[in-house]
């Protein structure tokens, strides 16, 4: 039983803590209640957990909401800025984040060419900056059970768009697990523990230690 030698994170094909963002735009109550692709507190669940995960990784992250400022939306939901509210957010008038000056200033600033990306909703705020980032040359990845559109058809409808223009689909435990990679960096195992953490409460590592006590 041997691991390899942790390759080169910078240059590493896959997401390295040292070589991704992650990206979170408009997870704001308007937004999150209008949300008809899944369930919306296994949504909430999922973007909540996925945020910790980067924030406990390290990564660079780039949070914008849409309107505050202008009075017509409110803040993301607690939840959230439980987990982001100490790192600043960029608010925005624009419907397509990457037309806006500053926030695409702060997602270039990290110097990271793979960007996570999650938004509300997936046909529009996520769709659109995803497409343009691609055509600018960053790897875009989409952690496609944090992310929610209007109506189903509207959620796989803007998935295909996107992965034809070359975006990624992962998963949030997908993110985990790559980000991770191996249980010998004991350094973030702790975090990682939530791997096992589901929507419906049920966590299959917390249960067998309960049935072995």
């Amino acid at each position: 039983m041997a691991s390899e030698e942790i390759r080169n994170p910078l240059t590493d094909d896959l997401l390295t803590p040292k070589n991704a963002a992650f990206i979170i735009i408009d997870y704001q109550p308007i937004q999150v209640s209008s949300i008809r692709s899944m369930p919306r507190d296994e949504l909430v669940f999922n973007i909540v957990s996925t945020s910790r995960a980067a924030v406990h990784n390290g990564l660079p992250v780039i949070h914008s909401t849409v309107n505050v400022e202008t009075g017509r939306n409110k803040p993301p939901i607690a939840e959230l800025q439980e987990v982001l509210g100490h790192l600043p957010t960029y608010d925005r008038t624009s419907i397509n984040s990457w037309e806006d000056t500053e926030f695409k200033k702060a997602v270039k600033a990290t110097g990271r060419k793979k960007l996570i990306m999650t938004a509300l909703w997936t046909e529009a705020c996520l769709t659109f900056p995803a497409l343009d980032a691609i055509r600018e040359g960053f790897d875009v990845y989409v952690p496609v059970d944090a992310v929610g559109g209007t109506s189903v058809a509207a959620h796989e409808a803007a998935l295909r768009r996107m992965e034809q223009a070359g975006v990624k689909l992962i998963s949030r435990v997908q993110m985990y697990c790559e980000l991770q990679r191996d249980w010998a960096r004991e350094e973030t195992v702790p975090g990682f523990m939530e791997v096992f953490e589901s929507a419906d409460g049920f966590n299959p590592e917390k249960a067998n230690e309960a049935a072995n006590a």
